[in-house]
């Protein structure tokens, strides 16, 4: 007896002792891989800010907020939550109508309204958006980034709007030509970009360091070693930055085009999250992730983000995927992100001050060109071309118009898409060698009334004075109109010489 109890006494402390070498080994490989999110974070964080016409620091507030408090809630276990390239235009594009003081309100509503839809189950839901959609919602964004950060690059103001953008980039080539400072600016910004796309190509120095930290940071130390005069981050202070939002700019929720814009930054800044989850989940083997609870979790980050009057945030598939490749095992990597975020942005402030303008907007340039779909458009266009033309419609649309109704053009283009391709419907017709025999018509598919024309010249296309029997019983689905439009034309016939008899 004494043998057993001493065996299980030895059993039990073997195993406590792996699971408290297992627990050591998870916090070590979390801990490495919160320090390599940390540093791909921070330009990032940064540059977005920048790019959106906001304070720096507001940025750094955003990467602060998704790691410590959406780290922290259920959802998904490796996904990174911050400022991303993707609502960069949505931002500016808000800042700039209604003022830096409503966009904490206006991130702030976006918030609740994610927690009320996660609070629904509608989190699943958005599985059900057309990827064509999502990839023409990401490749316009990256269009009108890059068209808004080449003005950037060059130290130069960018006129405005995408197309205005677009529009300006050959007067910005001339005026950059003949300025010494612009091509000094151009030059830190060019090669920041040559930096992004090298250096992952040393696999060595990419595992120790990522390209955004190293791009940047060799960029600020160029600027400073030969003294080139450039446009240099703006920094006011991390307090000074946030803005709460106050009972003014709360009123202004009431507007309607507030409150399309509220609306845009919930269902995009929600479809990015979810999309880039399943993305994440195909890339470990861990728990996979609960879709209503990420986007509750996603809605607590941003309500937060607009009580401090930040940026809204997103789960960013470049940070999460690095967490991921970096061996992160547990939440714990992307919370200990948010306290190095949280540390630097408390302590070292005055490091972003000596950052240039051209090296972020190189990495924005980066991220915008990283979001078209330079692969899977060709076998798209290949094997899906309708699917193709939604992706495109959807692109083109954002850059002309805005992003909030370039979403909408692409939505409605895909819906009907599949509305036409689903409402296939084929009309069999037998016509018996005895004139007394009545037409056989059997209907096949599914009649909408999309479809209704073609029905129509079919049925009247059939032989004159003969009787026609009309089958709809092969039907799986017969819409209204349909319905309605057929039985008109039997009426019509059965006053005319032919009898039709209507068979369901």
């Amino acid at each position: 007896m004494k043998r057993l109890l001493s065996s299980r006494a030895a059993s039990s402390r073997a195993a406590s002792s792996r699971a408290t070498s297992s627990r050591a080994a998870s916090f070590r490989a979390d801990f490495t891989a919160s320090l390599v999110v940390f540093l791909v974070a921070v330009p990032l964080c940064v540059g977005v800010a920048v790019a959106s016409g906001v304070p720096a620091e507001l940025g750094l507030v955003t990467g602060v907020v998704g790691g410590l408090l959406t780290g922290l809630l259920p959802g998904s276990s490796l996904q990174v939550s911050g400022p991303a390239a993707g609502l960069t235009v949505l931002v500016f594009e808000a800042v700039k109508e209604y003022g830096l003081g409503a966009l904490g309100a206006l991130v702030l509503a976006a918030g609740v309204l994610q927690l009320a839809m996660g609070a629904l189950k509608l989190g699943r839901w958005f599985r059900a958006i057309s990827v064509a959609v999502v990839q023409g919602m990401l490749a316009g964004i990256g269009l009108v980034l890059i068209a808004g950060q080449l003005y950037a690059l060059t130290d130069a103001k960018a006129p405005g709007s995408g197309l205005a953008n677009l529009g300006g980039v050959p007067a910005l080539a001339a005026a950059t030509v003949g300025s010494g400072t612009a091509l000094s600016a151009l030059a830190v910004g060019a090669g920041t970009v040559a930096v992004l796309v090298l250096w992952p190509r040393w696999r060595r120095g990419a595992r120790v360091l990522p390209a955004p930290l190293v791009a940047v940071a060799l960029a600020t130390t160029a600027v400073w070693a030969l003294d080139l005069p450039v446009a240099r981050v703006r920094v006011s202070g991390l307090l000074d930055a946030i803005q709460p939002p106050g009972m003014s700019d709360l009123g202004r929720l009431t507007d309607v085009g507030v409150l399309g814009t509220v609306l845009a930054f919930a269902l995009i800044a929600s479809a990015e999250s979810l999309f880039s989850a399943a993305a994440v989940d195909r890339l470990h083997d861990g728990p996979k992730t609960d879709y209503d609870k990420e986007l509750m979790a996603q809605g607590a980050g941003n309500t937060v983000c607009g009580l401090l009057g930040a940026l809204p945030m997103t789960a960013v598939i470049v940070r999460s995927a690095a967490n991921v490749q970096a061996g992160a095992r547990t939440k714990a990597s992307r919370v200990l992100h948010g306290v190095w975020l949280l540390v630097f942005a408390a302590a070292f402030p005055a490091a972003l001050g000596i950052v240039p303008v051209a090296a972020l907007a190189g990495v924005l340039i980066h991220a915008g060109w990283k979001l078209l779909p330079w692969k899977s458009w060709r076998p798209l266009w290949r094997e899906h071309r309708g699917e193709a033309v939604v992706l495109l419609v959807t692109a083109l649309a954002i850059v002309t118009v805005n992003m909030f109704e370039g979403v909408l053009i692409g939505l409605l283009l895909a819906i009907a898409k599949t509305a036409w391709e689903t409402s296939h419907v084929h009309l069999d017709i037998h016509t018996p060698e005895d004139a007394g025999q009545p037409v056989l018509v059997r209907a096949v598919g599914n009649a909408t009334f999309l479809r209704l024309p073609k029905i129509l010249d079919q049925l009247d296309a059939l032989p004159d004075h003969r009787d026609v029997e009309l089958d709809l019983g092969g039907l799986r689905h017969l819409d209204h109109a349909c319905e309605a439009a057929l039985t008109n034309w039997a009426e019509q016939h059965r006053r005319s010489l032919r009898a039709v008899e209507l068979v369901s």
